[in-house]
C-alpha cells in the first residue's frame, strides 16, 4: 500500500514532470493549511508575515489575503520600501536597524513610504544617522520601533539565552529610550519588538537527544516566565512616552507561547508556511512541509547509492548537520556524513537509494524557510498533481536585498 510519501512524491513527479531539474515548488495545499493554522494559533492576535521567510511577491500576497494576517515584517529597508511600491502591503516594519543611506534618503522623500514603513531602532546613533542624511526639518516625522532584548540572562547575566540583538534589555532603559526619542524631532515612536529567538527559533524535540530537549525545555520556561514580566514592565515604561500601535514578538516556533504574553499585541510568523526542516524539532506545533526543491539523479556509483547534481543548498546558521538540506522524497534517503550536501554532487544512501535510476528525481527539504528562494529565480506552485503558476522569487525579480 503507498505511504503518504509515496503519494506526495508521485504528485509531485506528475506535476512538474515538464521541468528539468533544479528547481523548486511549493505544494499550495500544505501551504494553505498552514497559513490558516497559524491565526488559530495567535488566539485572534493578528499575525504579521516575515517576509524573509517567503521571498516571493506572490505567496506575501497569498498569505496576507487570509483572516489573521495583517502587515510585513521586512528584513532590510530597501525590501520593506519595495514590498510597499509594489502594492504588497501598506504596513512594513523593517525588523532590523539600517544604515543605508540611499534607501533611508528615499524614505524621507516619500510620504507614502513613510507613512507605511516603520524603521528598527535600539540607540540614538541610529537616530543620528537618519538626522544627518536628511535633517527633521526636511522630512516627515519617520516611524519607528524600539528593540527590546529578549534574551535570558540568569546569574547576573553571567549566563546569556538567546541572540544577542538589542542593547535595551531592561524596562529602565526601554523607557529612557523611549524618552529621548519622544523628545527628538522628526521622529514618532509607534511600537515595541521583542523577539526570544531562543523560544521562537529553537526546537525543543532534538531527534535522539532527549537529554538536550529536556534541557532546552527548561531553560525555555524559565526564559519565558522572565520575560514576559520585563516585557510587560518595558511595555508599560515605553506607554509613558509614546502611543504604541503595537507591540510585536515571537516567530512560528512560538506563535501561542507568544500570543498568551498580554503585553503583546501581534506575533510574527514566516517559516510556518514553508514548514523547513528545523521546525521538525519542535513540539507545540510542526507545519506541514510545503516547499521543496528537486535534483536530478545522475550517476550510481555503488548498488546502496546514488548521487544527485547539485543539492548543496546549506542554510545560515552554527555550522551542523542541521543546516544541511535533507533528502526527503522517496523517503528512507540520507546523506553521507563525509560528504555531506556538496556544490556539484550530493550522494544519498539508504533502502530507497537502490531503487533510484539515472534521470530519476530526489525532492529535498531545506533547512530554513526563506533562504531557498535565493537559489532558484521561480516557484512552482502545485495544486492537486498540476502545476497552476509559476512566480517569481525576490531574485527572480532581480533583488538580492542581503
Amino acid at each position: 500500500m503507498a505511504t503518504e510519501s509515496d503519494k506526495l512524491r508521485e504528485r509531485l513527479d506528475r506535476a512538474t514532470a515538464h521541468l528539468d531539474p533544479p528547481f523548486a515548488a511549493v505544494d499550495l495545499t500544505a501551504f494553505d493549511a498552514n497559513a490558516a493554522a497559524l491565526p488559530t494559533l495567535g488566539g485572534g492576535k493578528p499575525i504579521r508575515v516575515a517576509s524573509k521567510s517567503v521571498r516571493a511577491r506572490e505567496l506575501l500576497g497569498r498569505a496576507l489575503g487570509r483572516p489573521g494576517w495583517a502587515g510585513a515584517l521586512a528584513f532590510t529597508l530597501p525590501e520593506a520600501s519595495w514590498l510597499v511600491r509594489t502594492g504588497v502591503t501598506d504596513d512594513a516594519l523593517v525588523a532590523y536597524p539600517t544604515a543605508d543611506r540611499g534607501a533611508l534618503a528615499e524614505l524621507a522623500a516619500d510620504e507614502t513610504l513613510a507613512r507605511a514603513v516603520t524603521l528598527m531602532i535600539d540607540g540614538t546613533d541610529q537616530l543620528d544617522l537618519i538626522d544627518a542624511i536628511v535633517p527633521p526639518g526636511r522630512r516627515p516625522a519617520l516611524r519607528v520601533c524600539l528593540d527590546l532584548d529578549a534574551s535570558w540572562r540568569p546569574l547576573g547575566g553571567r549566563v546569556h539565552l538567546g541572540v544577542r540583538r538589542s542593547p535595551v534589555h531592561s524596562p529602565r532603559a526601554a523607557g529612557a529610550l523611549a524618552a529621548t526619542i519622544a523628545g527628538r524631532p522628526g521622529f514618532r515612536l509607534v511600537g515595541l519588538m521583542s523577539y526570544e529567538a531562543h523560544i521562537a527559533g529553537l526546537g525543543d524535540a532534538p531527534p535522539g537527544r532527549a537529554a538536550l530537549a529536556a534541557a532546552i525545555r527548561a531553560a525555555q520556561r524559565w526564559s519565558y516566565r522572565e520575560l514576559l514580566a520585563r516585557r510587560g514592565a518595558a511595555v508599560a515604561a515605553v506607554r509613558e512616552h509614546a502611543e504604541l500601535e503595537f507591540v510585536n514578538g515571537g516567530g512560528t516556533g512560538s506563535v501561542a507561547a507568544t500570543s498568551a504574553d498580554p503585553a503583546v499585541t501581534e506575533v510574527t510568523a514566516g517559516s510556518g508556511l514553508f514548514g523547513p526542516t528545523l521546525f521538525d524539532a519542535y513540539r507545540a506545533w510542526r507545519p506541514t512541509p510545503a516547499a521543496f526543491f528537486a535534483c536530478t539523479v545522475v550517476r550510481r556509483p555503488a548498488p546502496e547509492l546514488a548521487t544527485v547534481l547539485g543539492g548543496g543548498w546549506v542554510a545560515s546558521g552554527p555550522a551542523a548537520g542541521s543546516r544541511l538540506p535533507s533528502p526527503w522524497l522517496p523517503a528512507g534517503l540520507k546523506l553521507l556524513g563525509a560528504e555531506g550536501a556538496g556544490e556539484v554532487q550530493t550522494p544519498v544512501a539508504g533502502a530507497a537509494a537502490a531503487g533510484l535510476r539515472v534521470g530519476d528525481r530526489v525532492w529535498f527539504r531545506h533547512a530554513k524557510a526563506g533562504e531557498l528562494c535565493e537559489r532558484v529565480n521561480e516557484l512552482h506552485l502545485v495544486e492537486g498533481d498540476r502545476v497552476i503558476a509559476t512566480v517569481p522569487t525576490y531574485r527572480g525579480e532581480g533583488h538580492a536585498f542581503l
